[in-house]
């Protein structure tokens, strides 16, 4: 996105916090491209017969952001973030009612290297990413939000950084570390 369209993001996500009723549609003509290939990407670790379209996250997740009366977004990057949030969030209930409809508990399953950019071959289910998410979550917070920002947002180390203060290569360690962790995790899971 080109520094101009940053701006425009930023002050766009100014105008929704102070109110303005019209903010949240030219937000979404400007944001919805990558909050698509957002959704593309977290659809490429998918199963084939996902029910569940990558638009459809896209509108559903906006939809629930847009609708928060305390939001305070201080730049498209958090607001990106907070949106890769979400459509994770959708994915993982979506996973979850598929796993309660289906006789026997079936689980959806995603490509591990997909997921921590490791070279395994193996799959690993959804609710399972989400419950190492969660704990690596309670182990060390910022190193999941790295994760969480880094795959599930998109973002960039730089806007990762910014997003949670730190430095670079604090987020570049967080990343390594989560994806380790991540990767040894599923592994202990796949094997029981």
């Amino acid at each position: 996105m080109s520094a101009t369209r940053v701006e425009q993001a930023t002050r766009i996500l100014g105008e929704m916090r102070r109110g303005d009723g019209s903010a949240a549609r030219r937000l979404l003509v400007l944001v919805y491209d990558e909050l698509r290939a957002l959704a593309g990407d977290m659809f490429r670790a998918q199963p084939l017969d996902h029910t569940l379209q990558p638009t459809a996250l896209v509108h559903e997740a906006y939809i629930r952001l847009v609708n928060q009366k305390d939001a305070e977004w201080t730049d498209r990057a958090h607001f990106l973030a907070v949106a890769a949030k979400a459509m994770r969030n959708l994915l993982i209930d979506h996973a979850r009612k598929r796993k309660a409809g289906k006789h026997g508990g079936g689980r959806e399953r995603v490509a591990l290297d997909a997921v921590v950019d490791s070279a395994a071959e193996r799959s690993v289910d959804v609710l399972a990413l989400d419950e190492a998410l969660e704990e690596l979550g309670r182990l060390h917070e910022r190193q999941a939000r790295v994760v969480e920002l880094r795959f599930f947002g998109g973002l960039t180390v730089p806007a990762t950084a910014e997003v949670l203060e730190i430095s670079p290569a604090s987020v570049d360690n967080d990343w390594r570390m989560a994806r380790a962790w991540l990767t040894r995790r599923l592994a202990e899971g796949h094997d029981s």
